[in-house]
């Protein structure tokens, strides 16, 4: 069977696809867009997927209010192992829409990629499993079961609260969770950590009032000049993240992130340094990182010569795996507390948590998964961390203990998910529906490099 062949003539069909399901404008939050969007994605996924032989394809509704596409397709052999399939088809709004140069929902190509809200996370994705079904046609040698969430970017955690009240339906020997992506165009790479987060809003009351700074500045506590000293005793001047109590000193034992690379993917300001003692990869992928996301304070304009009474920030820490949410919560909840100037109050609110994730990697699918991507991509794949959290993987992991779970996907740095300008190069999908389709061969014959 030439599977290579097979997919590079299915590439016409995966662009039309992509179109209608980018042309669709499925963002999750109603509050921004109406729920006819997902409605109308999620029954564009069951409808495609029962034409690749997922006959029970059909929609659950999760707690969160979202539809999740669930299906199976077994194999002829009820003993081959059983892959679950993983995408989500919600996307983020376009932010800015003055600030994409082709319309958000539209499929548009420019150099040689392809524009659009959801093009690569997680659209891109969905098309990319469709692709590699189209070219196994009627052998594909596994079992198959298939779940495509309509809440990921909400984060409203719907499809984690089904998977353990439905863990029969969605069991499988190896879950293919496609949404991550490469080091760079061209790179194939499995995700193998995700870092967890602890968010907190730190809040600074120094004074009952605004007064005159004038009359009472020098001698009253500034409440943003104390909150503005607590965030600054956050990072050191090498710009590692100092919270006490937390391991600021591990380093990543995966594949290097070029600096170079990273300067170009972040796109740093010329002269702008990177940050910390580490490589990028330790700064990135094995140690803990504060940002500062919002700061409530007066802004410039109209700003009066007052005391700030009042001041409030948000505050986002990233994890590596081996450390917890609620250790990491309580140190930096006390690191805040302790560095808090001149006796002001001082009040901190748990926003939201979630756990890093740690992939096996020392299973036959992994085996499996590594010889496919080599022979799709003509290199060996590497195996990389993220930054982002996936809540979902740490539930697959609890209800399914024995499954290997495998991190991939389209996405890659210049796809810019989440930003306005979103795009896909329509190789990576190539490449990734041969992989997978491969990887199926592979596991079911155990065949292993």
């Amino acid at each position: 069977m030439d599977l290579r062949g097979r997919v590079t003539g299915l590439m016409g069909r995966a662009r039309t696809d992509l179109a209608e399901l980018v042309v669709i404008p499925s963002v999750a939050d109603s509050r921004q867009y109406p729920p006819e969007g997902c409605a109308r994605a999620a029954q564009w996924v069951v409808e495609a997927f029962i034409e690749e032989g997922f006959r029970d394809a059909h929609l659950e509704e999760t707690a969160d209010g979202s539809q999740a596409v669930i299906g199976s397709r077994p194999c002829a052999d009820p003993a081959a192992p059983t892959v679950l399939l993983y995408a989500h088809y919600d996307v983020q709004p376009p932010l800015d829409e003055d600030a994409w140069r082709t319309p958000p929902f539209e499929l548009t190509e420019v150099d040689g990629r392809w524009y659009g809200r959801g093009a690569a996370d997680c659209k891109g994705n969905i098309v990319m499993h469709l692709t590699a079904l189209r070219a196994l046609g009627d052998d594909v040698p596994v079992n198959l079961k298939l779940v495509v969430e309509g809440s990921e970017e909400q984060g409203t955690g719907g499809l984690e609260d089904f998977v353990p009240k439905h863990a029969e339906l969605l069991q499988a020997d190896t879950i293919l969770v496609c949404d991550t992506g490469n080091a760079s165009v061209g790179v194939p790479a499995a995700t193998v950590s995700l870092r967890g987060m602890v968010n907190l809003v730190v809040s600074v009351d120094a004074l009952s009032s605004e007064v005159h700074s004038g009359m009472f500045g020098g001698a009253a506590p500034d409440a943003l000049a104390a909150l503005v000293a607590m965030l600054a005793t956050l990072r050191d001047a090498t710009g590692d993240t100092t919270v006490t109590g937390l391991d600021h000193g591990q380093t990543w034992p995966g594949e290097p992130y070029p600096p170079e690379q990273f300067r170009t993917d972040a796109g740093l300001v010329d002269g702008a340094a990177l940050l910390g003692s580490g490589t990028v990869s330790d700064m990135l992928w094995a140690r803990p990182a504060l940002t500062i996301l919002g700061i409530d304070c007066p802004p410039v304009l109209g700003s009066a010569a007052a005391i700030a009474p009042h001041a409030r920030a948000r505050l986002n820490l990233r994890i590596p795996p081996g450390t917890e949410p609620d250790v990491a919560e309580k140190a930096l909840t006390e690191h805040l507390l302790a560095s808090a100037p001149w006796g002001v109050r001082v009040g901190v609110e748990s926003e939201a948590t979630g756990a890093p994730f740690l992939a096996r990697t020392d299973g036959p699918a992994y085996r499996a998964m590594a010889a496919a991507m080599e022979e799709a991509f003509g290199t060996s794949m590497v195996h990389l961390g993220q930054g982002g959290s996936i809540p979902l993987c740490n539930v697959f992991a609890e209800t399914y203990p024995n499954a290997e779970i495998v991190l991939m996907g389209v996405e890659e740095p210049q796809a810019l998910i989440h930003a306005p300008n979103e795009s896909v190069d329509p190789r990576e999908i190539a490449r990734l529906a041969l992989a997978e389709a491969l990887f199926m061969q592979g596991l079911a014959s155990g065949r292993e490099r």
